[in-house]
């Protein structure tokens, strides 16, 4: 790959571009559940109104997603903002190879299919159950079981793990709901036994991700394997109970369930069975994955790994190329800034807590787990506790290190990511969400006295939004919905709002001002890091936000 021609206009700033990533950190539309403007931010708000401002789009097509109704997600943006282009992404993917029926027509779905129809065993599913479509989609999941169905398998299992974080945080007895009906309908004929086998919320249970806490591991392994735990007749039966034991509980806590037909569990995973882990995105599968893949794990204590065909419904980590086997291809995304950047001499800096270290690389660098030549990355170990409980998490240390980095001289290009924004975001605790936004904003304005030391210059962007939209809102009247008490019921998901694009620039040398781009989103940061640099992004990047010189 060649590398960048320099800018024959601008040639750089004498010190770095840091590109700031303040994750979750979105432009709300509502005053009431906006919490980065309710949170005290003076050093965001100078710089919309003193540096070179715009509003980007990070969701639906402008990230790749299917449709501008989809929220954007960490692991689409910082691909896009990674690599300066938009790629067909997960759920796009997903829904195109199940239409086309590429998806039925490969390999190591005949495979999954074959193996169960010889041994009389069964299919078992195990997957985030919303139409979120930020890590799966129900959809997949029933079109896929109308396939088993019209191919012969006689026997599934479903392993729900209940959302509440990319859907509404109490909504899942409407999915339960949905599901049943599509049950009672593909039994009907009673050429088939397909039913819910185990489950439990998302942050409870299997979808740990970053090797954050794999106790979350543990618990599924118990559940969707061994059948042991509490025990229910129904799905439903088992929500309610929970519900009815510590109101309030969100969907995303959901402690684990056994269902049981006749005093015995209805579907652990035995030898002889294939098991589909159908949740697209990589960073929350890929432990599990580890479970049912690795010969030897010591993570957690598991016990014989039972003799079964495991497929993820993507490939989740391509350098590792794990899993082993998968349903549908994931993007093949190449040249990303950081590959141009480090062809072209400039030495670069990565760094973030373990939340969100994977997406600042991993995903940064288009799905590529190692190091460009140019490169030294930095994980600061995240704390493992409830992020409501210390909602700075380590925006002290990130911000250190970054301002050690600029004043250190070492490094033209600088990215890092505040994982505050989004993952107490997610919590739904509004008083945490604003200390959370306001610890984003004190990392900022150090970086920013960096910057004006060091005559370098500050990017600072986000990846999608969440703390811009903390409460729910009635879709008709578009007025906050309230609980019994007159309190808005949080909203843990992500928004669908734009986000801030800020070019800071205090020595002047750039001479930024804003480019005449049409519907900006965060695929153009690159080719605006780029220009800042002092090179010329690649010719089919999406354009810079700023023209320089």
């Amino acid at each position: 790959m060649e590398q960048l021609k320099k800018n024959k206009a601008f040639g750089g700033p004498e010190g770095p571009v840091v590109l700031v990533i303040m994750d979750g950190v979105g432009i709300g539309k509502n005053p009431d559940s906006d919490y980065v403007k309710i949170a005290n931010t003076p050093n965001l708000d100078w710089l919309r109104e003193n540096a070179v401002y715009a509003e980007v789009k990070a969701h639906g097509v402008a990230v790749g997603l299917p449709d501008d109704g989809d929220m954007g997600n960490s692991e689409v943006g910082h691909n896009a903002i990674g690599c300066g282009r938009v790629f067909a992404q997960g759920a796009a993917l997903v829904g195109k190879a199940i239409k086309s029926g590429s998806m039925f027509e490969g390999d190591v779905w005949k495979e999954l299919v074959s193996n169960v129809n010889e041994k009389g065993s069964a299919l078992h599913f195990i997957g985030l159950f919303s139409d979120g479509n930020v890590h799966s989609n129900i959809n997949h999941l029933e079109a896929m079981l109308l396939k088993a169905k019209e191919q012969g398998v006689k026997k599934a299992r479903i392993h729900p793990l209940i959302d509440g974080r990319d859907v509404p945080p109490t909504s899942v007895l409407e999915y339960v709901e949905r599901f049943d009906k599509f049950l009672d309908g593909i039994n009907a004929d009673g050429s088939v036994d397909y039913c819910v086998a185990s489950g439990g919320g998302r942050m409870n249970i299997t979808m740990d991700r970053y090797d954050a806490d794999w106790s979350m591991v543990d618990r599924g392994w118990k559940a969707h394997v061994k059948a042991e735990g509490r025990k229910f007749a129904t799905m439903k039966e088992a929500v309610e109970t929970f519900r009815a034991e510590k109101p309030g509980i969100l969907d995303q806590d959901l402690p684990a369930f056994i269902i049981e037909r006749d005093g015995a569990p209805v579907g652990p995973i035995v030898d002889g069975d294939s098991v589909i882990f159908f949740n697209f995105r990589g960073d929350r599968s890929l432990e599990i994955t580890k479970a049912f893949e690795a010969d030897e794990i010591t993570e957690f204590n598991r016990g014989p790994k039972p003799d079964v065909i495991y497929a993820g419904m993507m490939q989740y980590d391509g350098d590792l190329g794990v899993p082993e086997k998968y349903l549908v291809t994931p993007p093949a995304i190449d040249r990303t800034m950081s590959e141009y950047l480090s062809n072209s001499g400039v030495k670069q800096f990565a760094i973030s807590e373990t939340q969100k270290y994977g997406h600042v690389t991993y995903f940064f660098n288009g799905n590529n787990s190692g190091k460009f030549a140019t490169e030294t990355w930095k994980e600061i170990p995240s704390d493992v506790c409830p992020f409501e409980d210390a909602p700075r998490m380590k925006a002290d240390e990130i911000t250190q290190a970054v301002v050690d980095a600029i004043k250190g001289g070492e490094y033209k290009f600088i990215r890092l990511n505040f994982p505050n924004g989004d993952m107490v975001g997610h919590t739904g605790n509004f008083a945490a969400v604003k200390v959370a936004v306001e610890a984003v904003d004190e990392g900022v304005g150090k970086i920013m006295e960096a910057i004006r030391e060091t005559n370098g210059i500050m990017v600072c962007s986000a990846d999608h939004g969440n703390s811009d939209d903390m409460c729910e809102l009635d879709k008709k009247t578009g007025t906050l919905k309230l609980d019994d008490e007159g309190k808005c019921k949080p909203k843990t998901a992500h928004s669908l709002n734009p986000v801030p694009a800020i070019v800071y620039d205090p020595s002047g040398v750039a001479k930024a001002r804003k480019a005449d781009v049409a519907d900006p989103g965060i695929a153009n940061l690159a080719a605006t890091c780029i220009t800042l640099l002092g090179y010329e992004p690649p010719a089919d990047y999406t354009p810079s936000i700023v023209e320089v010189g």
